[in-house]
């Protein structure tokens, strides 16, 4: 017979997978903010610090500290007994009530001690976007989906290297042209350290867009070939397709670094500063000089640039060949269909585990 110990072992699987959303019933004021709890109290608690004022004296301003931690405690325990709670309670679920309170509330001390408006605003505005962030991140697994990669990090890895082994011809030739012009080291000691990073997250918009567009007719494929019992539903898609962005960004991070690191070391080991000053480009802001075998080894600036731009290029060609190339594209998406299948097999059992839970609930009021 079914017991809530057994689904409640599901359940936790799901989590750690990254799939909450897998678990049915999975409410946000139940299973998302309550789980934030501390979280959301130590930012609640700590923004008694905007009854300060620096224009104050330290015991006025401690004074004013007691004085909004005061109105934070009392204004959350005349919620609690409007809630129907003992005062001094944590809330076991999060409505908006309680959320409206962790908005607002902390954002009201600003201008009850100086009439800063312009604060409440910030405060009110951070407090949401701390809200949004909360459900992105516990509402769809993202901390249990990077663990879960964590873990399994040394299969990643392998699989990763086995990929850039069958494309390491092409990436080479590609590569190394690259890498040995002297127009990409000008364009690239040109570049403002902020504008590198701005390519790269272009870069890596551009590599999203591509897994976005391939990812519903992949998913159909993966449900279809892993999963045994009712069809997932939307926010279940979701969640599964996000589960495996992060998969794909551990992959595309782990080549692209590798990818970089080797030419920093090739760097120092090709470019001399007789290079540099044949090419007419500058180290840098900074760059360190070393001895190997009696010959000087240069690590600069530029190169550091250089190395990276050639990483976010081959992060970009491995990313999007993972979904448009066949064998990529197989040997990944084989990998992922390998371990889900397990999980919708998991997803299959909790969900009949649930059927006949109820059932015996109902038959035995």
């Amino acid at each position: 017979m079914a017991t809530s110990a057994e689904l409640a072992r599901y359940e936790q699987r799901f989590r750690r997978a990254g799939l909450p959303l897998f678990i049915e019933d999975f409410s946000p004021t139940h299973d998302i903010f309550t789980r934030a709890t501390p979280l959301l109290g130590f930012v609640f608690l700590a923004e008694m610090l905007g009854a300060t004022s620096l224009k104050w004296p330290f015991w006025v301003n401690l004074f004013a500290v007691l004085g909004g931690l005061a109105v934070l405690i009392g204004g959350f325990a005349v919620l609690n007994r409007l809630r129907g709670r003992p005062w001094w309670s944590l809330p076991s679920r999060f409505g908006t009530p309680e959320l409206a309170t962790f908005v607002l509330l902390p954002a009201l001390l600003p201008v009850l001690s100086e009439f800063q408006f312009t604060q409440f605003l910030g405060v009110a505005v951070s407090n949401l976007v701390l809200i949004g962030l909360v459900y992105a991140v516990v509402g769809y697994g993202l901390i249990g989906t990077t663990v879960w990669g964590l873990q399994r990090l040394g299969s990643e890895l392998a699989s990763s290297v086995a990929s850039l082994v069958r494309a390491l011809p092409l990436l080479l030739v590609f590569s190394l042209v690259l890498f040995m012009t002297a127009d990409m080291w000008q364009v690239f000691a040109g570049m403002p350290t902020a504008f590198i990073v701005f390519v790269g997250v272009a870069f890596a918009l551009i590599s999203n867009l591509f897994l976005v567009l391939r990812l519903p007719q992949e998913l159909d494929r993966i449900e279809h070939d892993a999963a045994a019992g009712p069809p997932l539903r939307r926010l279940q898609r979701l969640n599964l397709s996000i589960s495996l962005m992060i998969r794909q960004w551990m992959q595309v991070l782990v080549v692209s670094s590798g990818v970089g690191l080797f030419f920093v070391a090739f760097g120092l080991l090709a470019i001399s500063r007789h290079v540099y000053e044949l090419w007419g480009i500058s180290p840098g802001n900074w760059s360190h000089e070393f001895v190997l075998l009696d010959h000087p080894l240069l690590l600069s600036a530029t190169l550091v640039k250089v190395a990276s731009g050639i990483a976010i290029f081959t992060g970009l060609y491995y990313s999007i060949s993972l979904m448009t190339d066949a064998t990529y594209r197989t040997e990944f998406l084989d990998n992922v269909t390998a371990e889900l299948r397990d999980l919708f097999t998991d997803r299959t059992r909790y969900l009949a585990l649930r059927a006949e839970l109820h059932e015996a609930t109902s038959a035995h009021p």
